[in-house]
C-alpha cells in the first residue's frame, strides 16, 4: 500500500497505520508551527496582563488590539484560561502525540519597561501568564526574530530566565554571543536525540545591532548566506552531534508578505543538508504559508506562517489570509534523518485562539500550497478529514 492511499484514509486510519510505521521504523515525531505573538492584544486578555502602555505610531495602549478583533468577531470573555490561546490546537497535539514541539516565540516575556526606541512595535506578555506556554506542553522556543528584544536587554534576560524557570528549552538569542549559539539538545527516550540550532537574518527586520557579541546579549544573527556560513554552521554541528541524531535549524528570514523564495534562501538550505548533515529546515518569518521542498529526502519549511497573533480587525493584506496557518506534524527516520511523513492541520486564527479551519479554508490553503510547491515537484492532498498531506 502506497502513502497515497494511507493518508486518504480518515484520522483514525492514518493513527493505525502511524502506529504500524511506529514498530517498523520508530519515527521521531515534530510538531511545528510559525510564529507565536502572544504580546500585546493576547496578552492583554490572559489572567496577568502587562501595562498596556506600548510606542506605536498608530496604538497607545495594547487595548486598542483587543478591541480590533472584539469589533471584527465579536467580545471576549476575559480573562481568558492560560490554555485558551492554543484552542482546538490542545486536541490535535494531545490526539498526535509529537515527541517534540517547537514553535519560534516572537514574544518578550516580561515586566520591563524598557522598550527598544524607534522600533515601532514592541510585544511583551508579563511573566505571569508563562502558564499559558507549558498549557501546550511546548518543548523549545526559537528567539532569533525581531521581536525577542523588543523590551530591551533586560526583557530578553527575563524571558531567558522565565523559559529557564519550567524547563523550556531555547536557542538563539542569550547573554552573550556564546549563549545565543548554542544549540538545544533534546533527549527522546527510546529513539534518539533532536538538535535544534537557532538563527536569524536582517531580512526578517531583525536591526543589525541586536548581534549578540561575546560581552553583550542579543540574537543569533547570521551576517549573509555565503558558503562561509554554511561552513561555521557545519562546525557547530560538528561539535554536538552524534551519530543518529537530528538536527534541525530554525530559522528566522525574508520579508512578512509575499510567495517568493529567493534563490539565495533555496541553495542556503541545500547546503545545510549537504554539508552541515541538518535534516530539517524549520523556516518563518512570513506571515503567511509559503512553500515547501523535500530535498534528498529532507524536509525544508520555507515560510509556516502564523500560528498565534492578534491581528484581527487590521486590513491591508486580506489576500495573503495571514489568519489561515498549518500544524506541521514531520515525522523522521532516527539514524538517517529522512523524511517518513509530513501532515498538516489547518488552523485559523480567530477570538485569539486557534480553530480548525472550515473546509473551504481548507481547500484554500491547499492550493495555495499546490500552486508554490509545484517549482519543487511537491503536491499537497487533500484527506476526508480535512488534514493536508504531501
Amino acid at each position: 500500500m502506497g502513502f497515497r492511499e494511507i493518508f486518504s484514509r480518515t484520522k483514525s486510519s492514518w493513527r493505525k497505520t502511524a502506529n504500524k510505521l511506529s514498530r517498523t521504523s520508530n519515527p521521531i515525531t515534530i510538531f511545528m508551527c510559525g510564529d507565536v505573538m502572544i504580546g500585546r492584544g493576547i496578552d492583554q486578555v490572559l489572567p496577568h496582563p502587562s501595562a498596556p502602555v506600548i510606542y506605536e505610531p498608530y496604538m497607545k495602549s495594547a487595548r486598542g488590539y483587543v478591541k480590533l478583533t472584539e469589533k471584527a468577531n465579536g467580545p471576549i470573555s476575559q480573562p481568558v484560561s492560560y490554555s485558551y490561546i492554543w484552542g482546538d490546537a490542545l486536541e490535535e497535539l494531545e490526539q498526535i502525540a509529537p515527541d517534540l514541539k517547537i514553535i519560534n516565540l516572537e514574544t518578550s516575556i516580561t515586566k520591563s519597561n524598557d522598550y527598544w526606541k524607534n522600533k515601532g512595535i514592541n510585544y511583551r506578555m508579563h511573566p505571569g501568564n508563562i502558564a499559558c506556554i507549558t498549557a501546550a506542553k511546548i518543548d523549545f522556543c526559537s528567539l532569533a526574530n525581531n521581536h525577542i528584544l523588543d523590551w530591551g536587554y533586560s526583557g530578553l534576560i527575563e524571558t531567558l530566565e522565565t523559559l529557564n524557570k519550567v524547563n523550556v528549552k531555547s536557542a538563539g538569542a542569550g547573554q552573550n554571543f556564546r549563549e545565543a549559539e548554542t544549540p538545544a539538545v533534546m533527549e527522546i527516550k527510546g529513539k534518539g536525540r533532536v538538535i535544534v540550532f537557532s538563527y536569524g537574518l536582517e531580512t526578517s527586520g531583525i536591526p543589525l545591532n541586536w548581534a549578540a557579541l561575546e560581552d553583550k546579549p542579543g540574537v543569533n544573527l547570521l551576517k549573509d548566506l555565503s558558503d562561509k556560513t554554511v561552513q561555521e554552521i557545519k562546525k557547530k554541528v560538528e561539535r554536538v552531534k552524534k551519530q543518529g541524531d537530528i538536527v534541525v535549524v530554525s530559522i528566522h528570514w525574508g520579508s512578512n508578505w509575499g510567495y517568493n523564495i529567493p534563490s539565495g534562501q533555496i541553495e542556503f538550505a541545500h547546503k545545510l543538508i549537504d554539508k552541515a548533515s541538518v535534516s530539517i529546515i524549520h523556516g518563518h518569518s512570513s506571515h503567511h504559508v509559503k512553500g515547501i521542498e523535500v530535498y534528498k529526502d529532507k524536509p525544508v519549511i520555507y515560510g509556516c506562517g502564523d500560528f498565534l497573533n492578534d491581528y484581527e480587525g487590521i486590513g491591508g493584506y486580506e489576500h495573503f489570509r495571514d489568519d489561515l496557518a498549518l500544524m506541521y506534524f514531520i515525522s523522521v527516520e532516527p539514524s538517517t534523518g529522512k523524511l517518513i511523513r509530513l501532515q498538516m492541520i489547518p488552523t485559523q486564527i480567530k477570538h485569539f485562539k486557534v480553530n480548525k479551519a472550515s473546509a473551504a479554508d481548507v481547500l484554500w490553503l491547499k492550493n495555495i500550497l499546490n500552486r508554490e510547491c509545484k517549482r519543487f515537484g511537491i503536491r499537497v492532498e487533500l484527506n476526508k478529514d480535512n488534514t493536508l498531506t504531501l
